[in-house]
């Protein structure tokens, strides 16, 4: 890794341990991630659509490309909503994130990019690692969750890719936050849509900690946008697969902090497992 997108990396793993931990304990009632995308809006939303609209070269290539990022967004958010209904986040979320195997596919026959075999081997490693530790939740989900769960893990795959195609374009860090803002946005218009649908409510009868919607706001979108960032020098599998680095960092943070002692041994081995798929994909 180059030293940018190295840092970039580094910041987004961070911010998304932040995220990880604080969402693992809001109830599924309050609809934390309507809140936490309505947080981000507020915050960023202004910010990154004036660079969008100012510091970007538009044409058809480039809106396609948005459209395709804010579709698959929309249908990342519905699929990971509609899985946390019928399974909770811990077996849900490492399913989700499966997706560098995926994107590396798709990187290759439709992007161009190369990956070393040590990429492959690593991405494959760490995937399983995933698989792992989803399986060490104990939890026992209806059968429902998992179409939801690999349409989400799908669509992250799509949006991967047309982000990773779009980033050439996006030449200042506003620019690319206004990218993701409108998939955001999008995104919590549909939320809004299905939520009303569901209650008659336009907004969830509860709300998440103050805390919980104030650092969701400022992590969200920020993390994802500098795994963008990172896609300027690296391929989209590998920046990705880094990035579940995160969920190594949550889970010996929930073990050892909070003492999570259900199948503690199992995600233990889920976490090197990951790690070592991790350093694989470096040396590769």
């Amino acid at each position: 890794m180059t030293l940018e997108p190295g840092i970039a990396v580094i910041l987004s793993v961070m911010m998304h341990v932040t995220w990880n931990l604080i969402a693992r304990y809001q109830s599924s009632a309050a609809f934390p991630l309507w809140w936490v995308l309505l947080a981000h809006l507020v915050i960023f939303a202004p910010w990154g659509f004036w660079s969008l609209l100012t510091q970007v070269d538009w044409n058809l290539t480039f809106v396609l490309l948005l459209l395709t990022s804010a579709t698959a967004n929309v249908v990342y958010f519905t699929g990971l909503r509609q899985a946390y209904h019928h399974a909770p986040v811990p077996l849900v979320y490492p399913l989700v994130r499966s997706s560098p195997l995926l994107i590396g596919i798709w990187s290759v026959l439709l992007l161009g990019e190369t990956l070393g075999a040590w990429a492959w081997a690593g991405i494959i490693v760490s995937v399983a690692g995933l698989v792992i530790l989803a399986l060490s939740s104990g939890s026992t989900a209806d059968k429902r969750a998992l179409p939801w769960a690999m349409t989400a893990m799908l669509a992250t795959s799509i949006y991967s890719l047309s982000d990773k195609a779009a980033v050439a374009s996006l030449d200042s860090f506003g620019a690319i936050v206004g990218f993701i803002s409108v998939g955001y946005l999008c995104s919590w218009l549909a939320m809004t849509f299905l939520l009303y649908r569901q209650t008659a409510d336009w907004r969830p009868r509860r709300c998440i900690a103050p805390l919980a919607v104030l650092s969701g706001g400022l992590c969200i979108g920020l993390a994802y946008a500098l795994v963008v960032f990172a896609m300027k020098q690296m391929p989209s599998a590998v920046v990705v697969a880094y990035s579940n680095a995160g969920i190594i960092i949550a889970s010996l943070i929930s073990i050892i902090f909070f003492r999570e002692r259900i199948a503690w041994k199992q995600r233990l081995v889920a976490a090197v497992t990951i790690l070592i798929g991790i350093v694989m994909i470096y040396q590769g």
